[in-house]
């Protein structure tokens, strides 16, 4: 199983083969280890996961945390795909796209949580990849400041101007209209 190294390109088939201990992600070909969480980030994804969750129950739409593999289209005629991501949390409606190893395509609901050696690929390298995708609706929550950024798609499949939410916001997530996440008890730690 050898493990990635600088200045070559991967696929999801190199993915397949480094140890399962181990998180990488891959962007463009190219891979990313993927660090331990911290505890805060932690007990962040979790309340949100919990929330979403309770809501989801019943449901058809399915919510799913890190680890968790999303394969994203980079062209549909390819068949190698140079784009696996494992973000926070990812929300997905339609069952086709799932397989035993994860996600096919963009989910409808992507949340990262940054961490300081993530700000840039989540901010700018997976927001473009998201975006592109059609990924529906990206949030970023940002620990430190306890604020959450929410973009959303549009008609025009560009991502437009952010949402912004403080810690004592409740957010409505578009997808579903009557799911509020109340963002007091996600930065409550």
């Amino acid at each position: 199983m050898p493990i990635p190294h600088e200045g070559k390109k991967y696929t999801y088939a190199d993915y397949l083969t480094w140890p399962e201990d181990e998180r990488w992600e891959i962007i463009d070909g190219t891979p990313y280890m993927q660090a331990t969480p911290t505890r805060i980030h932690q007990e962040i994804s979790g309340e949100l996961f919990k929330q979403i969750a309770v809501y989801l129950t019943g449901k058809s739409c399915k919510v799913y945390a890190a680890p968790f593999c999303v394969r994203l289209p980079q062209d549909q005629e390819k068949k190698e795909n140079e784009n696996i991501v494992e973000p926070d949390i990812s929300i997905i409606c339609d069952k086709s796209k799932l397989d035993d190893k994860g996600c096919i395509g963009a989910p409808d609901l992507i949340i990262e949580i940054i961490s300081p050696s993530t700000t840039r690929k989540d901010k700018i390298v997976k927001f473009n990849k998201y975006e592109k995708a059609g990924v529906k609706e990206y949030w970023i929550a940002e620990p430190d400041q306890k604020f959450v950024s929410v973009f959303i798609l549009q008609d025009n499949q560009r991502y437009g101007r952010p949402e912004i939410y403080t810690e004592d916001a409740k957010i409505v997530i578009s997808i579903f209209q009557d799911l509020i996440i109340d963002l007091n008890t996600v930065f409550s730690s």
